[in-house]
């Protein structure tokens, strides 16, 4: 969330960085604002009652030593107990109802961030390899049905729309891909593993900025106190949460493989054939949590790191910087890598690498000790290194064969086993 400090003494450039993504946030400012007055305002009656009650107790006992009476002053110190009590309720609704403004409330995009109201305004950084050569390419539910690779039709019968049960070699190559994605980035990359648990709890949930704003989006369980995890995001971020780490062991550097589980709440009317829009699909998450003077050096080398799987691969790609109207919820800035789907003559999302800042941070008073001994908000990153089912749908179109057959590239054949789907 934001620092209600910098609401407090920035108002205006709050508003107007906000005003750039489009969301209307900036029309709760002035709400923040009047919740916090009131908060403390309350906070500063309540110190001053305390005072008065500490220092009419020390005047009765004094009273009582030298055998004065004090019913009157016991009087007032009962009632300045009572609107003690009073102010505390009043205090902590005040607190919960600006916390609850400003959890919904998104995070600030960053200066560099190019403005724009919609994708058009996004600003391509570079693009890699070439699209493949083909002739009619056959899209990726063509080629799954053909070899095998998964059956939607079963998949549908155990869990309704929207769910892939991979069969025989496809499932043999997203267990490659995925295997291949995590060694790559722990031997190479210098990731630490990380399998968490796949349940979180709310509170990790609001931490990473998915609660309370897309709840409609997430499966929830317990009365929605736990949820299906939609990210490793989730449990990896929330790994040192409530926690004071030192500048010296900073970056951390986690990989993590998961499903990730999401309704898609809204999304009625995209592209759904296939295998591109799917409630559950596999992930290698990329995380980092560091010091807000290296952070966005550390978002570069992220984003740098996800594209290696592609370059790895030899999948055409480009990288897409998000504009403000398309950043995430809590992202200061965001690269896309989006890699070519020749079956579907287009470019498939498969990482967003984006950079909270402190946003995340603060949610979950996730802090270090810099080298002063202050205490500070980390810096929070994460990007998909990468995301499946669209790697894997542009993988077969790409490596499509005349015949029908996909080849498999040598960097991917040692976890395939083989040089060929037939």
């Amino acid at each position: 969330m934001l620092d209600i400090r910098l609401i407090r003494e920035k108002p205006d450039f709050v508003g107007e960085r906000l005003a750039t993504r489009g969301g209307g946030d900036e029309a709760k400012i002035d709400e923040v604002l009047r919740v916090d007055a009131e908060r403390r305002k309350v906070e500063t009656a309540l110190q001053q009652l305390n005072a008065d009650r500490k220092r009419l107790s020390k005047e009765i006992g004094g009273k009582k030593s030298r055998s004065e009476a004090t019913d009157e002053l016991q009087e007032r110190v009962r009632q300045i107990g009572e609107t003690i009590v009073d102010l505390h309720k009043r205090t902590a609704a005040a607190e919960a109802e600006e916390e609850g403004l400003l959890l919904e409330i998104a995070n600030l995009p960053h200066e560099s961030v190019p403005i724009g109201k919609d994708p058009r305004a996004n600003r391509l950084v570079r693009s890699w390899g070439e699209k493949p050569r083909l002739t009619e390419p056959a899209d990726h539910v063509a080629l799954g049905a053909n070899l095998k690779l998964f059956d939607l039709e079963r998949a549908a019968k155990l869990s309704g729309s929207g769910f892939i049960c991979f069969t025989g070699a496809g499932a043999k190559l997203e267990r490659a891909l995925i295997n291949f994605m995590v060694d790559l980035h722990v031997r190479e990359h210098g990731y630490r593993e990380i399998s968490p648990p796949f349940l979180v709890r709310r509170d990790c949930m609001i931490g990473t900025s998915q609660l309370p704003k897309f709840e409609a989006d997430m499966y929830g369980l317990e009365e929605n106190q736990l949820f299906l995890a939609p990210t490793a995001e989730v449990p990896v971020t929330n790994l040192y949460r409530a926690e004071i780490l030192n500048f010296v062991d900073l970056p951390k550097k986690f990989a993590a493989y998961t499903p990730c589980f999401r309704r898609e709440a809204g999304a009625a009317g995209r592209e759904s054939r296939g295998i591109i829009r799917v409630h559950q699909f596999d992930k290698v998450e990329l995380v980092k949590i560091t010091t807000p003077e290296r952070s966005y050096d550390e978002l570069e080398s992220l984003t740098a790191d996800a594209e290696r799987v592609l370059q790895l691969l030899g999948l055409h790609y480009r990288v897409v910087e998000l504009c403000t109207g398309d950043l995430g919820f809590g992202s200061a800035k965001t690269y896309d890598i989006e890699v070519w789907s020749p079956g579907q003559n287009t470019y498939l999302e498969v990482s967003s690498c984006s950079n909270f800042e402190g946003f995340q941070a603060r949610r979950m008073h996730l802090r270090y000790k810099d080298s002063q001994g202050k205490n500070r908000f980390c810096h929070t990153l994460n990007g998909s290194g990468l995301a499946l089912p669209r790697l894997f749908a542009a993988f077969i179109e790409s490596y499509q064969q005349l015949d029908g057959s996909i080849c498999i590239p040598e960097k991917l054949q040692p976890y395939f086993g083989a040089s060929e789907i037939r």
